[in-house]
C-alpha cells in the first residue's frame, strides 16, 4: 500500500518539518509513504472573487496533474465527513482490504481546494470545523495516518 500526501506549498518552519519528518520515519514500518508538493500561488490578503477563483484554479490544476488514474483520492476539506481516529483507521483498513494500491490525501493551500479537485476526489474528510494552516494540517494528517496504522496493527496507541 502506498499512501501519498499531495499538498499545496512546502513546509517552511523547522518545527513543522521536524514533526512531519518524525511521523514519516515512524510510518515507514507500516506503509510506503510519499509527500508530493506543488507550488502555491501568491495571494494577497484582499483578493477579489475573480482573483480567488484564479488562484484556486491554478493550484487545483497543479494538484490534478499529480493525481494518477489509479489513486483513491481523499480530499481534506472543512465540509468533508468528520470522523474519529478509530473510524479513520477503519476507513483506511477497508480501502486496503478492497485492493486499493494507492491512497492519495490532498491538502489545499490557504484558500482550500478548487471545485475540480473536490470533484476528482473519491471522498472528502474533515478533521475539524476549525481552520488550520496547511503546514500544520500536514503534521496532523501524518499523525492520524500513523495512529490509524497502529490501530490496524493492534498495537497500543495513546487515547
Amino acid at each position: 500500500m502506498t499512501i501519498r500526501v499531495l499538498c499545496v506549498g512546502r513546509v517552511r518552519e523547522r518545527f513543522f518539518q521536524d514533526a512531519a519528518g518524525e511521523y514519516m520515519k515512524r510510518l515507514t514500518r507500516y506503509a510506503k509513504i510519499e509527500i508530493c508538493e506543488v507550488p502555491d500561488e501568491k495571494a494577497p490578503e484582499n483578493l477579489s472573487e475573480a482573483d480567488r477563483k484564479l488562484v484556486l484554479k491554478k493550484e487545483g490544476d497543479r494538484l490534478l496533474a499529480k493525481i494518477r488514474e489509479q489513486d483513491y483520492v481523499i480530499a481534506l476539506a472543512v465540509n468533508g465527513t468528520p470522523m474519529s481516529s478509530e473510524l479513520f483507521a477503519a476507513r483506511i483498513g477497508a480501502l486496503m482490504n478492497s485492493g486499493k494500491s494507492s491512497i492519495t490525501f490532498v491538502i489545499g493551500g490557504s484558500l482550500g481546494l478548487s471545485g475540480d479537485v473536490q470533484r476528482r476526489a473519491d471522498e472528502a474528510i474533515s478533521f475539524s470545523a476549525m481552520t488550520f494552516p496547511h503546514q500544520l494540517m500536514r503534521v496532523i494528517l501524518l499523525e492520524q495516518i500513523y495512529r490509524a496504522e497502529k490501530i490496524l496493527s493492534g498495537e497500543p496507541y495513546h487515547k
